[in-house]
């Protein structure tokens, strides 16, 4: 199943990031701590291929801490530097200062031996929606300066911020690319809220959800809901579910649509703690 997903807006910041590029000299690709992977946009890639580039994984507050250390390990293996941050709670202007200033290294050395006294390091963040972009940019000024929702499609435009004298940041809406050849990554953007969950089938979503769930963090399914069950059956977890939160309809039959609808609202507010949607291992 390939599912198609490319809005109007999104076509519109393709366009803007692909016009202020040229303005920038480097870019900071923000991904989700979660999903270190179904979280980097392919598209970006092909836009930023030309650019000096330091990816920062958020959200590390919201994800598996045993599992961010594997991922962690998985990336170093390969040679990368990564980053995961909190943004509510780290210190994200040292950290991206530090940083930005480790990636543009080469380029000030160079412009010093010139006789070049390097100006402030032009930064473009980009990355896919509800990534905590805002959240970021919020805490690096200390104030709000752009909105901040657990949706997608919150920024629409371009905005930079100082961060220091030697770093500025621009701001850049959330984009997607086209369509997800494999489904397991829209549900997992789903399942995030990086897209909105209306374009999938729910009861796919909300399966997907809760079968991960059973294989992987069966006590958060048991003192949540009161789910035991040893193994996975969709309509069982929605009876579980549905009776718990007292949405029965007549004829004491379940209703189903408003039992998802509560799934998906407790991952929304973070009701359900510290869950990492891939591992590692899917990827060796």
């Amino acid at each position: 199943m390939t599912i198609q997903w490319f809005p109007g807006h999104m076509t519109k910041a393709k366009r803007t990031i692909t016009e202020q590029l040229k303005l920038v000299d480097m870019v900071v690709e923000l991904r989700d701590g979660r999903i270190p992977m179904s979280s980097a946009n392919p598209l970006l890639q092909e836009l930023i291929i030309n650019k000096p580039r330091l990816i920062v994984f958020t959200k590390r507050d919201m994800a598996d801490e045993s599992v961010t250390k594997k991922w962690i390990e998985y990336f170093e293996k390969g040679g990368q530097t990564v980053i995961f941050i909190d943004s509510q709670k780290d210190n994200v202007k040292k950290v991206l200062l530090d940083n930005c200033l480790k990636v543009m290294d080469a380029k000030i050395q160079r412009d010093l031996r010139r006789g070049i006294q390097p100006r402030a390091i032009r930064a473009m963040i980009v990355g896919i929606p509800n990534v905590g972009k805002s959240t970021l940019i919020n805490r690096l000024a200390k104030r709000k300066v752009v909105d901040v929702a657990n949706r997608p499609g919150v920024t629409q435009s371009v905005k930079w911020l100082t961060v220091d004298k030697r770093l500025d940041v621009m701001d850049t809406p959330g984009i997607l690319w086209p369509r997800f050849d494999d489904p397991k990554v829209g549900m997992k953007l789903a399942l995030t809220s990086a897209i909105k969950e209306q374009i999938l089938p729910i009861e796919q979503v909300v399966s997907h959800g809760l079968e991960y769930l059973m294989i992987h963090y069966p006590k958060i399914l048991s003192e949540r809901y009161g789910i035991s069950n040893k193994e996975y059956d969709f309509d069982s977890c929605i009876q579980i579910i549905g009776r718990k939160f007292g949405f029965i309809m007549a004829e004491n039959e379940v209703d189903k649509r408003r039992t998802m609808a509560a799934f998906m609202a407790d991952l929304r507010q973070d009701t359900l703690k510290s869950i990492s949607w891939e591992r590692p291992d899917e990827y060796l």
